[in-house]
């Protein structure tokens, strides 16, 4: 019996020797083909070179993805998807100034024969931006070369940019969509309640309506009322500029919105052909007869095709704007703070507290940069970050320098919050800001638990020692202090926009309250200063400057070797990647399960006080 319990206990020893070689193996072989895809990044990596070419044609301004003010850092697997799929498939992004460099360029390029606009993949892009946009196409058309609209299928905002066209093309099988812009979001109460979860709710501001979701199961009456007014003259600047640039009747988009059905009947149910009668279109054409009519106004390359030029490649030959470092002769530095505004430092995508006031700290040290715009997209978030980032514009602003706002689509919450003591601020007509207004929201789940028989209990030194513990009910005494710590963060909010802005504090207090203001509104009430662009800010910093001449560049962080080795290896991941044989759906699930690993630490205030603002969150 003990030969045979032995015998048995040596096979096991055994086969435990084998796993282990086994794993030690593939470790090993891991190991390996990490450092292979280490010393071959390291070996072929070199910095790229600008490639020239003797492309001519139409311009594909192909507008993919996302228009942002600045890139993120490529994420390895999203790319290896798009390559796997074809490229166009998931959302990438273009950078905004890249669309003007390139429009501003091919109107003086003798290659450039007219520009043909690429729609169909448009993701988020601000209504100022595409504003910003066809007036660059108008300035474009004084050269006497067309800009060309053509889609199978409009989206509104794609055909807010098509209307600046010469011509407009639609395919006869097509439409054109015309809606409105709205705000609807999700509301949670009913559920929260089913889950038991105690939310305790904290805010400043009877228009501040981002906890809505969680208070409520439907919009307030004071949401709605401030909802609808920044809705409206957004929605009638965009039907303005249609009316304008398609040379339509003042009522034609009312018409076409409000009696679509109606519209759509006496048109027999063809929305292309009720495109085409509205005037919305110049003509219908299927993909041969589209192919046929470019191939004519560009001319025919030897592969049948009409010529053309893809805005990437385009890119790579023509001189990019503000990307020369700061020279002594005059310069003004751009720095971009697009996303949500966090705690520490964030990448590029998010405005971390840490991260912009270290590069308004390297402004303000470099002697070549005799100012600076700051470029604020966003909705606010964190008010202690915002509150880091507002204390180095002041250490700046001591240096004597100017410092100007640009805002973008939206600068609210604690967008304004960085951008009250600046020297000037502008936006453009269709800016959302303001929402000056903070909150804060603490759950708790001690009654979620007690439906799984679970609860908490114990003692402590004071009568608050549980502190945070979210199995347990906020103290009494804790909500209290919370609530007087709002109200001082609110206090202190108002503060900093009536010295800012020079604006009677009891005044300040009229158009606060977490109402949110289109760009000509604020520019009434005294928000904002003046309404233009980037290029109109810069300006204006210059001659806040005393500049006759000067250069812009971005001041932007530079990448951590960390940063920079990530950038190396992943790009032979990718290569790895989209050569094998793994399936689409398992990239983009892949995918899916990292987006939000990524988010997962976006509410990191460390007070739990944010002033941040929803409003973004509307249909265009």
């Amino acid at each position: 019996m003990k030969n045979l319990i032995a015998s048995i206990f040596n096979i096991f020893r055994w086969m435990g020797r084998i796993l282990t070689g086994i794993r030690n193996l593939t470790l090993n072989i891991l190991f390996l083909v990490l450092l292979f895809f280490l010393f071959t990044s390291l070996y072929s990596y070199a910095p790229e070179t600008t490639p020239q070419t003797s492309a001519s044609g139409a311009l594909v301004l192909s507008l993919s993805g996302d228009i942002v003010e600045e890139k993120q850092t490529s994420d390895p697997f999203t790319t290896a998807i798009n390559d796997k799929l074809g490229f166009n498939t998931l959302p990438t992004e273009t950078l905004f100034q890249d669309i003007l460099d390139a429009i501003a360029e091919a109107a003086t390029d003798d290659n450039v024969s007219s520009i043909l606009l690429d729609l169909s993949e448009l993701g988020s892009v601000g209504i100022n931006q595409l504003q910003t946009i066809g007036a660059a196409l108008t300035e474009f058309k004084t050269s006497g070369k067309k800009v060309i609209a053509a889609e199978d299928f409009y989206q509104q905002k794609a055909y807010y940019l098509a209307s600046f066209a010469d011509e407009i093309y639609l395919n006869p099988m097509g439409a054109v969509d015309l809606h409105g812009i709205g705000a609807y979001r999700l509301y949670f109460k009913d559920a929260i309640d089913k889950l038991r979860i105690n939310y305790n709710i904290f805010r400043v501001g009877a228009f501040k309506s981002a906890l809505e979701p969680i208070m409520r199961n439907s919009m307030s009456v004071a949401a709605r009322e401030q909802n609808l007014s920044w809705l409206t003259p957004l929605w009638e600047t965009i039907t303005t500029d249609i009316i304008r640039e398609r040379k339509l009747s003042p009522d034609s988009i009312n018409v076409y919105t409000e009696n679509i059905a109606s519209e759509l009947a006496t048109a027999g149910g063809d929305t292309a052909r009720l495109a085409l009668e509205s005037g919305l279109v110049d003509g219908l054409k299927n993909r041969n007869e589209l192919r046929n009519f470019l191939a004519k106004v560009n001319g025919q390359n030897e592969k049948g095709e009409f010529k053309r030029i893809e805005l990437n490649d385009y890119l790579k030959t023509i001189s990019r704007s503000f990307v020369n470092p700061p020279d002594g002769n005059g310069s003004i530095g751009i720095i971009v703070a697009q996303g949500a505004i966090m705690n520490g430092e964030q990448p590029i995508g998010r405005i971390g507290g840490d991260s912009l006031a270290l590069l308004i700290r390297k402004a303000r040290l470099d002697s070549n940069i005799n100012a600076i715009v700051l470029r604020v997209v966003s909705g606010g978030g964190s008010a202690f970050a915002s509150e880091v980032i507002r204390q180095e514009i002041l250490e700046y602003k001591k240096t004597g320098k100017p410092i100007v706002i640009s805002m973008g689509s939206m600068a609210a919450s604690g967008g304004y919050w960085i951008a009250a003591d600046a020297d000037e601020i502008w936006a453009s007509p269709v800016t959302l800001t303001g929402s000056i207004g903070i909150y804060a929201a603490i759950p708790t789940f001690e009654n979620s638990l007690s439906e799984l028989g679970i609860y908490s209990d114990g003692v402590g030194t004071t009568s608050i020692s549980a502190a945070l513990n979210l199995s347990r009910p906020l103290s009494p005494i804790l909500k209290e202090a919370m609530e007087i710590s709002l109200q001082h963060s609110y206090g202190q909010f108002l503060g900093i926009v009536a010295n800012g802005r020079s604006i009677d504090p009891q005044r300040v207090k009229e158009i606060a309250d977490g109402k949110v203001y289109d760009g000509k509104s604020a520019l009434d009430i005294g928000l904002v200063d003046k309404l233009g662009t980037l290029e109109d800010a810069i300006a204006s910093a210059a001659a806040l400057s005393g500049l006759a001449e000067y250069t812009a560049s971005y001041i932007s962080r530079p990448l951590t070797v960390k940063e920079e080795f990530l950038k190396m290896f992943s790009g032979k991941l990718v290569h790895l990647l989209i050569s094998s044989n793994v399936p689409p759906s398992v990239l983009t699930a892949v995918s899916h399960l990292m987006a939000p690993i990524r988010e997962i630490m976006f509410l990191n205030d460390p007070k739990g006080i944010y002033a941040h603002c929803l409003i973004h969150e509307f249909s265009l």
